[in-house]
């Protein structure tokens, strides 16, 4: 950074705004945050109780640097803080051994040397016995994977960006963007502030604040559900979070109190989102049915009526890759969205790439097949 003191703004203090808020405090820039609801809140993309933190990646073995600078920075938040962000207890990735990201995952896990285990279908049946698995399935135990709780992450690392320096504008909806030859200027409802830079985050109300983004995001309505287990089978020592590829993409964490499993759906099963501003939350009961058919099919020891449901929203890109780097025609304002369901466990590592963005206009991290430079597909 220039011996210069820059004066940062970061628009939306979820899930990717409160890291990048915490590491630009941490390297001295003046840091406003704004954010239309607060830290934490669960009107967006970040909720749930838990998300799943994994060391192997099935979409893209580029993704593994980035999960690994990830990796140190939330033990260097856990250190700062005294909280517990994270649980190591291990991410059990399932599928046909012949589809393309069973295939993408142990590529990723020989390039880097990652540590895991893979299991045929007789050790996964009886280490693991709450799975139903069918012939021809393959798995894979990530053990530097675990689960991440996220309404505690993003408020604890907007708190540490505040005790660092930063000032944090809460219920202030930020209306409009508009770039300077000489820097930035943030407007909302009570007023405008300069600054040199800005660093957007904006979630699933993308397209509402930059209307003219030249990218596609398509802002998806996801539900979680949360199902009680019929047998001891789920209380065991090892109580990994769980990946299932095919033929129906899903995922799972078994609840940090014991009492429930979350289970989630992939892109493909959500519905529009429509209007942000008017999320529908209630789900219906024929919503509920993907999730019966998966349970009969694969958990077969979780009874099948919910205890809890909860609705939220995503962003995805047509690649599903996020877009990370200046906004087109505005070199001193940097995006970060469109992170299709897979942003939170690199969160950190994001948050860190935006304020080397901000601060130095480039950064050493390998994000090139992420970046807006040059980028014409989403």
């Amino acid at each position: 950074m220039s011996a210069a003191r820059k004066r940062v703004a970061v628009v939306g203090v979820g899930t990717m705004g409160s890291q990048a808020a915490w590491r630009l405090a941490a390297r001295g820039a003046e840091v406003v945050g704004y954010d239309r609801y607060a830290p934490g809140h669960d009107r967006g993309a970040a909720g749930g109780e838990t998300r799943i933190f994994r060391s192997a990646h099935f979409e893209d073995s580029r993704y593994v640097p980035l999960l690994q600078h990830a990796d140190a920075l939330w033990e260097r938040l856990q250190q700062e803080t005294g909280r517990e962000l994270r649980r190591l207890t291990g991410c059990l990735l399932m599928g046909p051994a012949e589809h393309q990201q069973m295939a993408t995952v142990l590529q990723s896990i020989a390039e880097h040397g990652l540590d895991h285990e893979v299991l045929d279908t007789e050790a996964l049946a009886k280490r693991f016995p709450q799975y139903r698995i069918e012939d021809g399935d393959a798995a894979v135990l990530d053990r530097r994977a675990g689960f991440i709780r996220p309404e505690l992450t993003i408020q604890t690392a907007a708190r540490r960006a505040e005790q660092l320096g930063a000032a944090i504008h809460r219920y202030t909806t930020v209306r409009e963007i508009v770039p300077h030859a000489n820097g930035v200027e943030i407007r909302t409802d009570t007023g405008s502030e300069r600054f040199d830079t800005a660093v957007v985050t904006p979630g699933p109300w993308v397209n509402d604040l930059l209307p003219d983004l030249p990218w596609d995001v398509d802002v998806r309505r996801l539900v979680s559900a949360w199902y009680v287990p019929t047998t001891d089978a789920w209380s065991g020592e090892e109580r990994p979070a769980f990946i299932r590829t095919a033929p129906t993409h899903c995922y799972g964490l078994p609840s940090p109190d014991g009492i429930s499993v979350k289970l989630g759906l992939s892109r493909a099963l959500h519905l529009p989102a429509g209007d942000p501003n008017r999320l529908d939350r209630t789900v219906g009961p024929e919503e509920l049915g993907i999730f019966t058919e998966l349970m009969g099919r694969y958990l077969p020891d979780l009874h099948p009526d919910p205890v809890r449901l909860s609705v939220y929203m995503e962003g995805y890109t047509e690649s599903s890759r996020p877009l990370v780097g200046p906004l087109p025609g505005a070199e001193n304002v940097v995006l970060l969205a469109g992170f299709s369901g897979h942003g939170f466990k690199l969160s950190p590592a994001f948050g860190d790439i935006a304020a080397d963005l901000a601060l130095d206009g480039t950064s050493a991290q390998p994000i090139g097949f992420l970046s807006t430079v040059g980028r014409t597909e989403a």
